[in-house]
C-alpha cells in the first residue's frame, strides 16, 4: 500500500493517529486543568509506565489540553546530566516573559522575573545569552537551599498566571532521573502552591519506582498526586489502536491479522505503532493479512533491535551487560535478585552496586522488594536472540 499514506507514527513521542485506552486519564487531565483556573483544589498527576507505554504522547497530549484551557505551559525533560534549576530556568523564563505582555499580569510577572534573577544568581545559571533585565529581589528564592528557592519561585510564577486570569501547568518527562533533593524541592513547591490557590499544575511522567522515590523524597507526595498505571493496552483498545487508522485511509485488515499484531506486541502501544507502520508498508493491496504481519513481524524485530533495544545494551558497561544477559538467561521476569547472582555465580550483596547502577540508568527496577524487572517490554527476547 501506498507508503505516504501510511498513517502509523514509531518514535519517541510521536502522537500516534489513534490515542486508544488513555480517555479516562487525559479527562482527568482536563477536569484539573479548568479546576485550577477557577481557583478550585486540583490533583496533579506522575503517569507511571515501562518504556513504550506512551508516557510520553500523554504529555504531550495534556499540554495541548492545558495551553486550550489558557494555561501556559513548561515541557522539560529531565536527562541524567543536568540539574533541575539550570532544565527550568529558562523555560520558567519564557513563560514570565509571555504573561508580562498582559496588563493585568505585568506587576506580578515583574516581581515573578526579579525573583528569577535571584534564583539565577544563587544557582549560578546562565543559559547561552540568556539575561533577566531586572533586579533581584533580596531574600526572594536567593539563599542557594532549593526547597526554599523552588518553592519562592513557583508562588511568584503562579501569582503572574493567576493576574492574567492564566494558568501554569509543569509538564516533566523521565522524572526518575531526578535527585532526591530535587524531587523534593518539586514537591513541595507544588505543595505550597496548592495551598496557597494558586493555578499552577505539575504532569509528570517516570518509570514505576518513581512512586516510590517520591514518596521518600517527601512522605505526602502520595496524597499530593495521582498516579495513574500506564500499561499496555487491553485487546480491545490495542485493536483499535491498529483499526481505526487503517479504516480512516479508506483500507482494511482481517481479523486474523489484527489478533496477530496485538499477540505479537503484548498491546504495548510503541510495538503497536511499529508493527502498524510495518504491515502498511509491506502489504500490497488491502486487506491487511495474517501473512503480511509474519512479514512485518521479522522487519518490525529487525528494527527495534537495530535501534531500541540496542541504543539501550550500549548504555551498559561489560559488568552491568553481564548482568542483565543474566537475567535473560532466566527466562521471563521478574527476577529475584538472588537468583541472578546464582546464575552469576556470585554473592548477592557483591552485585548490588551494579544492579543499583543499571537501576539509576532506567534499564531496570524493582516491582517488589527483592524483585527486579526489565523497564524496557520484551527485551528479555532481545537479549535471548542475540546473547544467549
Amino acid at each position: 500500500m501506498d507508503p505516504v499514506r501510511n498513517p502509523f507514527a514509531p518514535g519517541a513521542g510521536n502522537q500516534p493517529p489513534e490515542l486508544a485506552g488513555r480517555g479516562q486519564i487525559v479527562e482527568d487531565a482536563r477536569i484539573a486543568l479548568q479546576r485550577a483556573i477557577l481557583g478550585r483544589s486540583a490533583r496533579s498527576q506522575m503517569l507511571l509506565g515501562l518504556r513504550g507505554v506512551g508516557k510520553t504522547v500523554l504529555l504531550n497530549k495534556i499540554e495541548q489540553e492545558a495551553q486550550g484551557f489558557g494555561h501556559e505551559t513548561s515541557f522539560i525533560e529531565a536527562p541524567e546530566d543536568r540539574s533541575l534549576a539550570e532544565l527550568i530556568f529558562p523555560k520558567i523564563h519564557q513563560t514570565l516573559r509571555r504573561l508580562s505582555l498582559i496588563e493585568a499580569a505585568k506587576a506580578k510577572s515583574h516581581a515573578a522575573l526579579r525573583a528569577l534573577r535571584a534564583f539565577a544568581a544563587a544557582f549560578k545559571l546562565k543559559i547561552a545569552e540568556l539575561e533577566i533585565a531586572v533586579d533581584a529581589e533580596p531574600g526572594v528564592a536567593d539563599s542557594g537551599n532549593l526547597e526554599f528557592d523552588l518553592t519562592d519561585l513557583f508562588l511568584r510564577v503562579g501569582e503572574a498566571a493567576q493576574a492574567a486570569g492564566r494558568g501554569w501547568t509543569l509538564l516533566l518527562d523521565e522524572v526518575q532521573y531526578l535527585n532526591e533533593v530535587e524531587l523534593a524541592a518539586l514537591i513541595v513547591a507544588l505543595h505550597k502552591s496548592a495551598q496557597k490557590g494558586l493555578p499552577v499544575l505539575f504532569f509528570g511522567a517516570g518509570l514505576p519506582q518513581t512512586a516510590a522515590l517520591a514518596g521518600d523524597a517527601k512522605s505526602y507526595a502520595e496524597r499530593l498526586f495521582q498516579y495513574p498505571d500506564i500499561g499496555p493496552l487491553p485487546p480491545d483498545a490495542a485493536r483499535q489502536a491498529i483499526l481505526a487508522p487503517i479504516l480512516e485511509e479508506g483500507e482494511e485488515i482481517d481479523e486474523a491479522a489484527l489478533a496477530l499484531i496485538v499477540a505479537e506486541t503484548n498491546g504495548y502501544p510503541y510495538y503497536l505503532q511499529e508493527w502498524g507502520f510495518q504491515a502498511w508498508n509491506l502489504t500490497e493491496a488491502s486487506p491487511i493479512t495474517a501473512k503480511d504481519i509474519d512479514k512485518a513481524s521479522l522487519r518490525a524485530l529487525q528494527r527495534l533491535d537495530e535501534g531500541f533495544f540496542k541504543v539501550r545494551i550500549e548504555r551498559l558497561t561489560p559488568k552491568e551487560r553481564d548482568y542483565v544477559i543474566a537475567m535473560a538467561r532466566l527466562g521471563k521476569g521478574p527476577y529475584r535478585s538472588a537468583e541472578v547472582a546464582e546464575v552469576l555465580k556470585a554473592k548477592p550483596t557483591s552485585l548490588g552496586p551494579i544492579r543499583a547502577s543499571i537501576i539509576r540508568k532506567g534499564m531496570i527496577y524493582s516491582p517488589a522488594h527483592g524483585d527486579i524487572a526489565f523497564t524496557v517490554p520484551l527485551f528479555e527476547d532481545y537479549l535471548a536472540r542475540h546473547f544467549l
